[in-house]
């Protein structure tokens, strides 16, 4: 699954740096197209001139081309690719890419990318097994990057542990089983009709004032983008955010309160196949709207507020038998128990559940922690980036409506 992919490699300063012209020599005969891009310190151990030879293509170091001053795009080399491999990736380049820190064209290029990156660590094993390394990688995978594991060796301690670069020839075939996978999931939901809320809702108090939330809707986003890359149409009710969507199967419907976002997700439904309620509704509103911006007058303030519509719960009671949804749960305390009673309480098939208490994930945050919850019991993830989450919920989603067509077609 290789042919026609365009991967970008990566190559740090480490003595396996010389295993890199066989992976190219494997991507390439598998049918890829591959850019070098290189470390200064990597070409302390490989000449471009044999890297270049390898893949007809000039390698990338700096910034701008000693020959001419022409500029290398790292920008251009992420919207190019189909994939980056990082082979070898030093302790140092670890650290630089979990923080950031974008000091040559490898590590701008890794920060521009918009396609999967794998990396394949290369070090001593003490290194390897150093509290700052783990937790350089765990930082990483969270961003959504693909770590393929090195080889095992002995410590100076005589214990076993990691370090060693995994083997070319299994370096590109997780890449070619990473494309064939894709291949798969991405007619996964062809054919379905997918409605999607994301977003806050904002409740008016009067013109200037308003009842809100800090949802940023990146999480909905995420799904929306999920469902539409393994093929679903997708309607995506979105409250007041200022996200755009890319892929051109999404139709948005831009709402504002509950019951716009309410009025639009009762339509919307009669007609999907399933529906995923990630948007963060208001409970209440005021029960009356002032005209005019409402004056400073005497010491307090009085809002009689009523009750909103319950999407989830509305949903779940139009819901026929062919039909998935599935909802979200964000909680303070007692995360299992409250989850457990909105699956039931509104006839989910299964539930999000993410807590406040994960440090660093839900509102504005670019990272995630659920759990996910159905009949069948209840399944804990890893940290991650919400595009990686995004695809974790999406596979549960597949997974569930598979098993719907089954027992229809019984």
């Amino acid at each position: 699954m290789l042919k026609g992919k365009k991967i970008v490699l990566g190559i740090t300063g480490s003595i396996a740096a010389y295993k890199a012209c066989l992976i190219i020599r494997g991507l390439v005969k598998a049918g890829a197209e591959v850019q070098v891009v290189i470390t200064p310190a990597g070409k302390e151990f490989i000449t471009p001139i044999t890297l270049s030879a390898l893949t007809q293509k000039p390698v990338v170091s700096e910034f701008f081309s000693q020959r001419d001053g022409t500029w290398n795009s790292h920008v251009a080399l992420g919207l190019w690719a189909d994939a980056m491999l990082i082979a070898p990736c030093t302790a140092s380049t670890l650290g630089k890419m979990a923080n950031g820190v974008a000091d040559n064209m490898l590590i701008t290029t890794y920060l521009s990318m918009k396609a999967p990156v794998f990396i394949a660590p290369a070090m001593d094993l003490d290194m390897y097994a150093h509290p700052s390394t783990q937790q350089n990688l765990d930082r990483l995978r969270s961003f959504g990057n693909q770590i393929i594991e090195p080889q095992s060796g002995f410590l100076a301690s005589g214990l076993e542990g990691k370090g060693r670069m995994e083997e070319p020839e299994k370096i590109v075939a997780r890449l070619d089983a990473f494309f064939q996978e894709r291949e798969r999931a991405e007619g996964q939901l062809a054919g379905k009709r997918i409605l999607i809320t994301a977003g806050p809702t904002y409740e008016k108090i009067d013109p200037v004032r308003f009842i809100g939330n800090y949802s940023s809707g990146k999480m909905g986003f995420a799904l929306a983008e999920e469902c539409a890359r393994r093929g679903a149409e997708v309607t995506l009710v979105a409250g007041p955010v200022a996200l755009k969507t890319e892929h051109p199967s999404i139709r948005r419907i831009d709402v504002e309160s509950c019951l716009q976002m309410h009025a639009a997700a009762v339509e919307a439904f009669a007609n999907s196949d399933a529906a995923i309620l990630c948007a963060a509704v208001a409970d209440f509103r005021p029960g009356e709207v002032a005209a005019q911006k409402i004056k400073r007058v005497g010491e307090t303030l009085d809002i009689h507020l009523v009750p909103n519509p319950d999407i989830a719960a509305d949903l779940g009671q139009r819901k026929q038998e062919r039909q998935v949804l599935v909802g979200f749960a964000l909680e303070t305390n007692d995360e299992q128990r409250n989850a457990e009673h909105k699956l039931e309480k509104k006839k989910l098939d299964f539930i999000v559940l993410n807590s406040l208490r994960n440090e660093g994930t839900c509102f504005k945050s670019d990272e995630n922690q659920i759990s996910i919850l159905s009949k069948s019991g209840m399944k804990d993830y890893e940290k991650k980036s919400k595009k990686a989450v995004a695809a974790d919920i999406v596979d549960e989603l597949c997974a569930t409506l598979s098993s719907k067509n089954k027992q229809s077609s019984l």
